[in-house]
């Protein structure tokens, strides 16, 4: 049970509130539930237990796997996620496959799920078990906090589920769900809220069950405080939500700050010889799709036509090519980023290298050999890219 503290202002408030939250709450008791089971967090794995979506994550207790469903899931949909983490599974089946692995091969599995840095921490950190820890995945919160790509929710997601290891997990379901439930208006994107939901969460936590707490709390967030269209009226503390008696449901969480957007203007080159090769080139550290491969790329400031296009490049100066046919412009939306992308096709007689240093050539059914980005991938399936001859 929480005590007083004793500060000023606001927090004193704060506190004394979530000190009668928790006593409201632990003085009802659930019809059909045993006596006993009357707390905040007997009340949550209850409902947990008989309204999870069984997932395969969730019936194995392997580290190994895991981590591996919990790196795919940030920033991906279960839905999506779900034929990934098969896949990586069946490819890489223990950490020391992954960890043996090439990186391209890596990054080829991982094709189509974007943020491309969480599957290069996830290949760092698979070699980092095998050449610091002996091929064991660790088993403190410590140790799996040390690893690669690994912050303080997934350290807390896999050493609780995997080791029962008493940390309370905080992502934006439990965020969104904490802020709902007891009114705080702390904007989850400033430094005060991971450390005040953080303590929150882990003072609700039922320590002898910290695996199944967090899997409810996240699940509750994720099926029932739902970012849009909540089901209020099926919540199990409806009673006691303070943003439900305050009709605040919808202002519920808050973020301070809003992402800036910045356009980027890609034109690829897609350079087709006689013989049917093209000419593609690795991206370098420092951008979005590091590692991945593209066809040469010329970015522009803003959208341009074809004919100012033809002076931006040496190469295109020569006049060495025939222009084949070039896509319409689409855009790809990231994050932070709205990339606006063209094909441009050329026909040349032989590819050109010395303009092209780090490019390399290859046939273009050795295309689907190499880890594209998904606007590539996309573009690739709806054209007949030897159109070009």
């Amino acid at each position: 049970m929480l005590r007083p503290r004793k500060t000023g202002g606001k927090d004193t408030c704060f506190l004394f509130k979530r000190k009668s939250f928790l006593e409201n709450l632990e003085s009802l008791i659930i019809v059909g539930m045993e006596p006993n089971t009357n707390t905040f967090s007997d009340r949550l794995i209850a409902w947990y237990s008989h309204a999870f979506r069984p997932l395969p994550w969730r019936e194995t207790r392997d580290p190994y796997a895991i981590w591996l469903s919990e790196i795919i899931l940030q920033q991906t949909r279960v839905d999506q996620g779900l034929a990934y983490y098969h896949r990586f599974l069946e490819l890489f089946p223990t950490v020391l496959d992954l960890a043996n692995a090439p990186e391209d091969e890596v990054l080829r599995c991982w094709q189509g799920l974007g943020y491309y840095s969480r599957a290069r921490n996830l290949h760092a950190a698979a070699k980092m078990i095998r050449d610091e820890m002996a091929g064991n995945f660790p088993s403190t919160h410590k140790e799996i906090l040390s690893l690669k790509g690994v912050g303080p929710y997934t350290a807390a997601a896999i050493s609780s589920i995997a080791f029962q290891l008493p940390h309370a997990v905080v992502d934006g379901n439990v965020y969104r769900f904490l802020s709902r439930l007891f009114g705080i208006e702390t904007p989850i994107d400033s430094p005060k809220a991971q450390q005040q939901f953080s303590a929150l969460a882990q003072e609700l936590m039922d320590v002898k069950q910290p695996g199944n707490f967090n899997q409810a709390m996240m699940e509750f967030g994720a099926t029932v405080c739902k970012p849009a269209a909540p089901l209020c009226e099926a919540c199990l503390f409806r009673m006691e939500c303070v943003a439900l008696q305050n009709a605040s449901v919808g202002e519920l969480p808050i973020k301070s700050k809003k992402t800036k957007i910045r356009s980027r203007y890609f034109n690829f080159l897609v350079m087709i010889d006689a013989h049917n090769n093209v000419l593609i080139e690795r991206r370098k550290e420092g951008d979005i799709w590091t590692g991945l491969y593209q066809f040469p790329l010329l970015e522009t400031t803003e959208s341009i036509s074809i004919e100012t296009l033809l002076s931006a490049h040496p190469f295109l100066k020569t006049g060495d090519f025939v222009i084949q046919k070039h896509s319409s412009e689409t855009r790809h939306i990231l994050s932070h980023q709205h990339l606006h992308a063209r094909f441009i096709h050329l026909s040349v007689d032989t590819l050109p290298h010395a303009y092209f240093p780090e490019a390399e050539s290859l046939s273009i059914e050795q295309l689907g050999e190499k880890a594209l980005p998904r606007l590539i991938t996309r573009y690739l399936e709806s054209t007949h890219i030897s159109d070009a001859h």
